[in-house]
């Protein structure tokens, strides 16, 4: 097995640690007995790539995807929810800042996601995806410091900052098995 498949795998077994560890259900979404998709696919560049950038997309994409499944419905993969996409973007500043940052090409990959932990560290990244990514389906959560966002973002965002979604996986069936 090539050493790049074998990190890769690495990565998902860290992520799915990750997830248990941070109290992420993993059960695979079933309905009348019948699951939405037997494995999780990424795009075909995931697999080959061991950055911690991309790494730590995956974990964001994972971990939307769970609560996703987790909210039900007919098609989960179309749920949007503030609680959603705050716990991806948690999983996504989480895994970046296990996976380090010392190795990673200085970009604007790296910077946004510094930027998130930077909002973290402040303690507004509820108010960072409510600002940032909000949609208009969601609820309005209860205790955010706009105010106290608004001071920090002129400081901390640069003129023209958009909120960044590099990569979003889904589950499928695995060919021939059904």
């Amino acid at each position: 097995m090539s050493s790049q498949i074998w990190r890769g795998a690495a990565a998902i077994v860290g992520l799915t640690i990750t997830l248990v560890l941070s109290g992420c259900n993993t059960a695979v979404y079933v309905r009348d007995g019948v699951t939405d998709g037997d494995r999780f696919s990424l795009p075909p560049h995931v697999y080959a790539d061991d950055s911690p950038v991309l790494q730590s997309w995956v974990a964001y994409s994972l971990a939307r995807s769970i609560c996703q499944l987790e909210m039900g419905g007919d098609n989960p993969a179309r749920n949007s929810s503030f609680e959603c996409e705050l716990s991806a973007r948690d999983s996504l500043v989480s895994r970046w800042r296990e996976l380090g940052t010392a190795d990673a090409a200085d970009n604007s990959d790296v910077a946004y996601l510094n930027t998130l932990v930077a909002a973290d560290n402040a303690g507004l990244l509820r108010e960072y995806v409510w600002q940032e990514l909000r949609r208009n389906s969601w609820a309005t959560p209860d205790s955010l410091k706009l105010s106290e966002y608004r001071e920090w973002a002129g400081e901390a965002l640069g003129r023209g900052h958009r909120a960044q979604t590099q990569i979003i996986g889904s589950w499928g069936y695995i060919a021939g098995t059904r």
